[in-house]
């Protein structure tokens, strides 16, 4: 019977030494969705995907991948998955169709079918002009569309993307997740790494890592819904004095200035949060208007991070 979730992991834990890069992480993905891993730099992302795919073996725990127990199964994992790290990693003194053709052959693809399927993937990924070009002569976001066009060439179940956008333009970017929701439509589910809001919204579900534990789970809508903060905009004329002024708040749980206005988080338990908002900045002299507004997904992510406890929703 095949599972429902693409991945499950149970207590899956990677250590370096002292450094806990992973720590005891239990994860869902559903099959046919886009699931998202949210996180700075050195928060595990990395580490987890290259588990998954079996490319490192965890120090403690286990996971189901495409109903393959690894690490002990891992290398069943591969004509299933396909991966695309976050430097370019193809060969960039052979030529767009040479990068195709050398993939379809690591993936043993039928030879009889290899060509069309290369050409399908040229005309899909708009690279049919740079057919002959060399890999290492193209822009970022050719690069990018080569290494999807290779990790998916073989039909996997499963992607992984380890922040794939992070070298690209806003455009390409767009297109890429265009490219990824096709995907999903038929059928492929898609795990992702990335430090983007926008693309994290853009996910299915997700979870948010912090120094190797997850600390958030669920939709975008969820986790907006459940910050466990209350929102407050501040419209000031001098948001730096509002910002000191604010600062001075033992209740303030982060202030963060976008533009001319300030977004404060505080704790739901606090009672009347725009009166205290409303009183530090009167009692510096500081005018402004003050409202409550709604959470985006950075200030999930503020409100995640202050801590480390586990958040599902």
């Amino acid at each position: 019977m095949t599972n429902e979730y693409a991945i499950e992991s149970r207590g899956l834990s990677k250590h370096f030494g002292d450094l806990k890069a992973v720590s005891e992480l239990d994860l869902k993905v559903p099959r046919g969705q886009i699931y998202g891993f949210l996180g700075p730099n050195g928060s595990g992302k990395s580490t987890t995907i290259r588990m998954l795919c079996g490319l490192l073996t965890p120090t403690e725990g286990s996971a189901t991948v495409l109903d393959t127990e690894i690490p002990g199964n891992a290398r069943y994992l591969k004509p299933k998955i396909g991966y695309m790290t976050q430097k370019f990693s193809l060969f960039g003194d052979m030529t767009v169709f040479e990068n195709l053709q050398f993939m379809a052959e690591i993936y043993s693809f039928p030879k009889a079918s290899r060509t069309a399927r290369i050409d399908e993937l040229l005309e899909k990924y708009d690279l049919v002009d740079q057919r002959r070009q060399l890999a290492a002569t193209m822009s970022g976001g050719q690069k990018q569309r080569l290494a999807l066009a290779c990790a998916v060439l073989h039909h996997p179940e499963l992607l992984l993307l380890d922040e794939p956008t992070s070298a690209v333009d806003p455009q390409s970017r767009r297109d890429f997740w265009a490219n990824l929701f096709r995907l999903a439509e038929g059928g492929t589910t898609i795990l992702v790494s990335t430090h983007y809001m926008d693309e994290a919204e853009r996910c299915h579900r997700l979870a948010i890592l912090d120094h190797g534990v997850k600390v958030a789970d669920g939709t975008p809508q969820q986790l907006q819904a459940n910050t466990g903060m209350h929102i407050i905009e501040v419209l000031a004329d001098d948001p730096y004095r509002a910002q000191e002024a604010l600062d001075d708040g033992d209740e303030i749980a982060s202030v963060t200035q976008l533009g001319m206005r300030l977004r404060v988080l505080i704790p739901v338990q606090i009672e009347d949060p725009l009166g205290k908002v409303k009183g530090l900045l009167d009692g510096h002299g500081v005018p402004a208007e003050v409202r409550m507004t709604t959470a985006s997904l950075e200030d999930v992510f503020v409100a995640v991070t202050l801590g480390t406890e586990g958040h599902d929703a």
